[in-house]
């Protein structure tokens, strides 16, 4: 190979190195959506005007759980982030359902798979689908790119208050909600 040849080469494999560590630290890390107050109060008014079916079919409104601490998590049976934070988010929901919080799974995919994962993981909070109409609810709440997992934090006042775009970790769900929980 010659010297130019060999030079572009290497050019051309530490932009991909590079890509290639962005993606999987943003994948890892996530990204903090920062919404107006405006917008935080408007995503979250239009989640809970929302209706969404429960696994086997039922209608559930979004307001039942006006209230609580909120954690609406978005994902889907084929996102592989989507899959790895499942676990956290059964432990986190098991340590803090009995403090008003609740998780809320809405899966943006089939039902038949969805209630399959779910029943597969034992997912032990709230699972809704909402198929593709859940992506025009999850961008109301602050996700521009459309891109999953996404979760939304919502106090007791129905206000928005944080927006995570990436794999959610249950350590960085709980820094959200300690100070919500005293």
């Amino acid at each position: 190979m010659s010297k130019p040849n060999r030079f572009s080469f290497y050019v051309i494999v530490a932009i991909l190195s590079l890509a290639a560590g962005f993606a999987y630290k943003s994948r890892e890390m996530g990204i903090t959506v920062s919404l107006s107050s405006a917008d935080r109060k408007a995503g979250a008014d239009k989640f809970f005007d929302a209706t969404l079916s429960a696994l086997d079919g039922t209608p559930q409104a979004l307001s039942q759980w006006r209230g609580k601490i909120v954690i609406a998590n978005f994902w889907a049976t084929w996102c592989l982030p989507c899959r790895d934070e499942i676990p956290e988010l059964i432990d986190t929901y098991t340590a803090y359902h009995q403090k008003d919080l609740v998780i809320l799974g809405i899966a943006i995919d089939d039902t038949d798979k969805v209630a399959a994962f779910s029943k597969e993981f034992n997912i032990n909070y709230p699972v809704l689908v909402g198929e593709f109409d859940a992506f025009s609810l999850a961008e109301a709440m602050g996700n521009l790119q459309g891109a999953l997992p996404f979760t939304v934090t919502i106090d007791r006042s129905g206000m928005i208050v944080d927006t995570h775009l990436g794999r959610i970790k249950k350590k960085q769900i709980e820094e959200i909600i300690k100070p919500m929980l005293q």
